[in-house]
């Protein structure tokens, strides 16, 4: 298992509801094929540092995804043909830091102050 980061946009002005079923709908599709979704980070309406799609603003939301890699392709089509989602970024953590956040094992190194 490993452990991926994934970022959505989607539009600023849709109502929370659709922006929970969207969230739903992507740990649905996660949890069909053994994965899990610790963490959903929803950072709520944010402005463009430049103008998408003649978009200023969009709502943002994290999630924190431990599974098989081949098991995101669904998820990814799933964002990409959907309506509401204006952008989305799937990136796979570093080992050290899945470990760090605790979603996977291996021994979690503390912060060190500097």
């Amino acid at each position: 298992m490993r452990a991926y980061e994934l970022m959505i946009i989607l539009e600023a002005e849709l109502e929370e509801s659709i922006v929970q079923g969207v969230i739903n709908r992507t740990t649905e599709m996660v949890a069909a094929r053994g994965g899990s979704v610790p963490t959903t980070d929803k950072w709520g309406r944010r402005r463009f540092a430049y103008e998408i799609d003649h978009k200023t603003e969009g709502f943002y939301v994290v999630l924190e995804i431990v599974t098989e890699a081949s098991d995101l392709d669904d998820v990814d089509r799933f964002l990409r043909l959907a309506d509401e989602t204006i952008r989305h970024k799937i990136i796979r953590l570093p080992d050290k830091e899945a470990a760090r956040r605790g979603l996977v094992g291996g021994e979690a190194t503390p912060a060190t102050a500097g």
